[in-house]
């Protein structure tokens, strides 16, 4: 049971690291260049915060609740989301840095990941269906038995997608990166 309730504050340049975060549920907050890494998150509820300019590597985020939350120009390297609480979980994502971030069987359908990096992040078994990548880097991203169904994929580049372990259906891509598709034949494509 969460006791502190928190709502329309704003935190900037915050080290959390140093200064505890106080353990609640925080609604319609923002926080601006804190720095939120390899602390403890589990169990605090956030609901719709913005979060610009933080840094939350390696943070455990364990039954987090993150309900319509906007992470603008974070630093989310090797980060659980697939540990997150799934009640009503929404996030969408700007120019952050998602590399080493796990996803692995969760639900998070009609997110946008807007201008980030991707890099070996898993999507093994979750449902980003209606999901919109806009401009993203998925160098060795994962997609195994995952539901892309009818994602945008059109501005994103290095990804590697199955069609035979995959759900693609309706599923945008840009003919230039067409390739990314292939990869498992072995074709070469000029």
């Amino acid at each position: 049971m969460i006791n502190n309730y928190i709502e329309n504050k704003k935190f900037i340049a915050i080290n959390f690291s140093e200064t505890a975060l106080i353990k609640g549920e925080y609604d319609n907050c923002s926080f601006v260049n804190c720095n939120f890494s390899n602390i403890h998150l589990s169990n605090y509820e956030f609901i719709e915060c913005n979060f610009e300019d933080c840094n939350f590597s390696n943070s455990i985020i364990k039954n987090t609740s993150l309900k319509d939350v906007i992470f603008k120009k974070c630093k989310l390297v090797g980060l659980n989301f697939s540990e997150c609480n799934p009640f009503l979980f929404c996030v969408n994502f700007e120019s952050c840095q998602l590399n080493l971030a796990s996803f692995f069987s969760f639900v998070l359908k009609n997110t946008k990941f807007i201008n980030c990096n991707l890099i070996e992040t898993d999507f093994t078994s979750a449902d980003i269906s209606n999901s919109t990548l806009q401009n993203c880097n998925l160098k060795n991203a994962t997609f195994e038995n995952t539901n892309l169904e009818k994602v945008d994929f059109r501005t994103s580049y290095n990804y590697n997608i199955n069609p035979e372990i995959n759900n693609i259906k309706n599923a945008k891509f840009s003919l230039n990166e067409i390739a990314g598709l292939l990869i498992k034949y072995q074709i070469i494509i000029n």
